[in-house]
């Protein structure tokens, strides 16, 4: 109920009573009432959330509900048949964005109850399931939540059905079943459905984020065994991502599961990367340093041919390929400098650079910035909080002048949080531990 009455979240539903009494007047046409929704999304400076859902996915999914609605009414069928809490449920779960779900499933909502005989009655109804669904199915991460949440709206549209017959002494009695059984089979035609449109819409839920986080999933059983290293520190970038983003407000499941997959390239050269090898033994000892340079980079590359063959979401490609930016690969840059110097070569900067993009998406960023920051605490010697506090800063402080952030929606208020966070918990994993005594050995016994 808390969230019910918040007023971010009334907000729209206040907006939908003006505009059904304003559409019903002057029986404004769907498509309008569509464009004017999004414009107004646009005025209110929510573009960038608008086109992170695309509005060809929001047109489609509109059109698709609408026409299912349109259908059914113009045969004949009741309202009560219509299976309205279905566009709200996958928009809250494809776009994980509520201010969208909630116009989308509004704008849907007034166009069928236009069509209706009575259309303020059919929008109550329609408007409540919607709002219900969407409350309960927001950040939903088992396929059951969506089961229940399809009942609940059934339960609330038999509700406002009761409260409007009561209200204006209407007596159906007959169709209180359908109302009710209309929202649970809203909520297993979702489930049903949600595959296909993760498909259409080249996204993934939390729902199936989940399934991907799990460790018997391929691909990651393979980094077990092959890169046990490189698993474990993507563990730990999880980690650092997932609470980085939740102090920021970002989708830290979605930053935890492609940090569990951003580094899949190593796969195919485990043994040279530095949390794979052998203590005693450098792979790169009888390379060159461009020579390095190809195969560090390379796993980019091959991460993102991986994730095509295993067939992950393009979501995950992201992180893939963005988790460096167009960083530089500087150990073996150095390298390069100094033997450059013996052998008076010039070394260009660019061609130890990655090839990028930077990241687009605050959830990328905060990868990138957690797969630097937990490298670099590992190499540090006797590692304390305040060295892995001077470290972090400096890790940050280099990707932001190196232009690494330019593209993602980061302010500096965001990065200081992401600092204090990473500060916190690798402070706990790499602390320095005191050196306990040992115990004398027992004196043999003489006998």
């Amino acid at each position: 109920m808390k969230k019910l009455l918040n007023k971010k979240n009334l907000y729209p539903i206040g907006i939908g009573v003006l505009l059904i009494f304003f559409s019903y007047i002057i029986r404004l046409n769907p498509a309008i009432l569509f464009s004017l929704i999004v414009i107004y999304l646009c005025f209110k400076k929510r573009f960038s959330d608008i086109r992170s859902a695309n509005l060809l996915n929001l047109g489609l999914l509109y059109l698709i509900s609408f026409v299912i609605g349109y259908s059914l009414l113009k045969n004949g069928m009741s309202i009560y048949y219509v299976p309205i809490a279905i566009i709200s449920m996958l928009s809250v779960l494809l776009f994980n964005n509520l201010e969208i779900a909630y116009f989308l499933s509004l704008t849907t909502s007034l166009s069928l109850a236009i069509l209706a005989p009575e259309p303020f009655k059919a929008w109550f109804i329609f408007i409540t399931s919607c709002a219900v669904a969407i409350l309960i199915v927001g950040g939903a991460r088992k396929r059951t939540r969506v089961i229940q949440a399809g009942f609940i709206a059934g339960v609330a549209q038999l509700a406002a059905l009761i409260l409007l017959e009561s209200f204006f002494n209407y007596q159906y009695p007959q169709r209180y079943l359908i109302i009710l059984i209309n929202g649970l089979v809203c909520g297993m035609i979702t489930l049903g459905i949600l595959p296909l449109f993760e498909y259409l819409f080249r996204t993934v839920t939390n729902i199936s984020l989940l399934e991907l986080a799990d460790s018997n999933q391929p691909i990651l059983q393979r980094m077990i065994l092959e890169a046990p290293g490189t698993y474990h520190h993507s563990l730990i970038v999880g980690n650092l991502a997932d609470a980085a983003c939740s102090a920021i407000g970002a989708n830290g499941l979605l930053a935890r599961v492609g940090a569990y997959y951003h580094d899949i390239g190593k796969l195919q050269k485990p043994e040279y990367f530095i949390e794979n090898q052998n203590i005693k033994a450098n792979a790169h000892d009888d390379l060159s340093p461009t020579m390095s340079k190809l195969i560090i980079m390379n796993h980019i590359k091959e991460g993102l041919e991986l994730a095509k063959k295993y067939h992950l979401s393009p979501i995950l490609w992201n992180f893939i390929q963005q988790h460096h930016g167009n960083s530089l690969v500087y150990y073996f840059y150095r390298r390069a400098l100094e033997e450059g110097k013996e052998d008076n070569q010039e070394v260009s900067e660019e061609g130890f650079r990655y090839p990028g993009p930077k990241p687009n998406t605050i959830e990328t960023a905060i990868v990138l910035l957690a797969d630097s920051v937990e490298a670099a605490t590992r190499s540090l010697k006797g590692p304390n909080p305040d060295r892995i506090v001077e470290m972090v800063h400096k890790i940050i402080n280099n990707k932001f002048i190196d232009g690494q952030l330019d593209e993602c929606e980061l302010t500096l208020k965001d990065i200081e949080k992401i600092s204090s966070t990473f500060n916190k918990i690798l402070s706990g994993i790499y602390h320095s531990r005191i050196d306990y005594p040992q115990e004398p050995r027992d004196e043999p016994r003489h006998h």
